[in-house]
């Protein structure tokens, strides 16, 4: 049985280190050039340095993104960049383009190279090309269902590995391939400066009819016809894991702390428990709990299963019930104090859950705020990333994550 790597989106050297702390058994982040996140706050190469050490301290990988479908004049100085990117040290490049596999092939040969979903890789023929043109992983797209998926790790050679998206937002597009937003504001998706074009709300217009709207389904906002559901694989994890394939991908550069902590904290419980206990394994509704507190657009099992309800058909926004308020830089257990960096504005007397690592979510009240940068009193933490101090009866630790509801929580 393969134990499947749990990859962690990285948005920021932060994020890195959050995926890290939880559990991701490596990242993927965005460099300088030619990645499909142009407004994630991409590494420059000291952060990526630190990131590189930060992760082979702790025996986990980086990969670093370069899946734009680049034009003649994004090729210049290619190769010098993935040479400098293989002296940084990251562990892989995830291209999408051919130039680009031939760019690594020839600046360094020793790199790693994984194909993108970019690439629509969609049976075991493309896979098998890939594998021999030197790709030693391929992103599947995410059109595929788990039966083909089979086919295709059945057809391959042992050592070609196979990652699948698991979680997160889903482009609708062949596998991201989108002009939407290039059409409408001049950012082209596929050079990482997309406009989300396909979560407006739009409606259809008879040509003969200018300035006559009509909405296609039930409500009063107009129809989503483009608007995809997120997709959640926590209650699969054996079949995914019966599957052989050798990583569970999770979206979201440009998501946030929170979303990058709870996500990888639920998978990588999930994944032991059944790698612990295959046999016994039983699926927990704490590790759903945890993923239906993020930011999120109504959950589905994408096309693992078939093509069935991959439309939100009744809802354009996304589900927010909680915000991350802080996150725990220390705690003194002899005062019973922790320092908090802010995060989002919390009240003293706030109520609010614990985020930790390989632990289950607790409540603790924050009790006597105090503004360190000012050194007065304070009720509430309203500056952002101010730094406060709480009284708080139960031990915190150093990277806690400090979360809290819409609805007030009781002790």
């Amino acid at each position: 049985m393969i134990k499947p790597e749990i990859l962690a989106p990285a948005g920021s050297l932060e994020k890195l280190k959050i995926a890290i702390d939880f559990g991701a058994d490596a990242v993927y982040i965005g460099g300088g050039r030619l990645n499909l996140r142009a407004f994630s706050d991409n590494f420059t190469n000291e952060e990526m340095a630190e990131g590189v050490k930060y992760c082979h301290d702790r025996g986990k990988k980086l990969y670093v993104t370069m899946n734009v479908f680049p034009r003649n004049h994004d090729l210049k100085g290619v190769e010098e960049y993935i040479k400098g990117l293989y002296d940084l040290g990251i562990d892989a490049i995830i291209a999408a383009d051919p130039s680009i596999v031939m760019a690594a092939k020839i600046a360094a040969p020793d790199l790693e190279i994984h194909l993108s979903t970019q690439a629509n890789t969609v049976n075991w023929m493309a896979t098998k090309f890939w594998y021999e043109q030197g790709v030693k992983r391929v992103v599947l797209a995410r059109e595929l269902t788990l039966n083909e998926i089979n086919v295709i790790k059945e057809n391959i050679p042992e050592d070609c590995e196979l990652e699948v998206f698991i979680h997160g937002s889903m482009c609708i597009a062949y596998s991201g391939r989108c002009l939407i937003s290039n059409y409408m504001l001049g950012r082209d998706a596929n050079k990482g400066i997309c406009s989300n074009a396909c979560r407006y709300k739009y409606y259809l217009v008879e040509e003969t009819r200018p300035g006559e709207y009509y909405p296609v389904v039930e409500d009063d906002n107009g129809t989503y016809i483009m608007n995809s559901k997120d997709l959640c694989m926590i209650k699969h994890i054996p079949e995914l894991i019966k599957s052989g394939i050798h990583s569970l991908k999770i979206e979201g550069r440009m998501k946030s702390e929170f979303y990058v902590a709870s996500v990888v904290k639920a998978y990588r419980e999930a994944v032991d428990s059944y790698i612990a206990n295959p046999e016994g394994y039983e699926f927990k509704q704490e590790w759903m709990d945890t993923l239906l507190k993020i930011s999120h657009r109504q959950y589905h099992t994408g096309f693992f299963f078939g093509k069935t309800g991959e439309q939100n058909y009744d809802v354009s926004s996304y589900v927010r019930d909680y915000d991350i308020v802080g996150i725990v830089q220390s705690y003194d257990p002899e005062t019973k104090e922790a320092t908090i960096l802010q995060k989002n504005r919390v009240f003293e007397g706030d109520v609010v859950e614990v985020l930790r690592a390989h632990t289950p979510n607790f409540n603790v009240k924050l009790d006597e705020m105090f503004d360190v940068e000012k050194k007065v009193k304070t009720n509430v933490a309203n500056r952002a990333h101010m730094v406060f101090k709480a009284k708080v009866e139960t031990p915190l630790k150093e990277k806690d994550m400090l979360i809290k509801g819409k609805k007030v929580l009781e002790l």
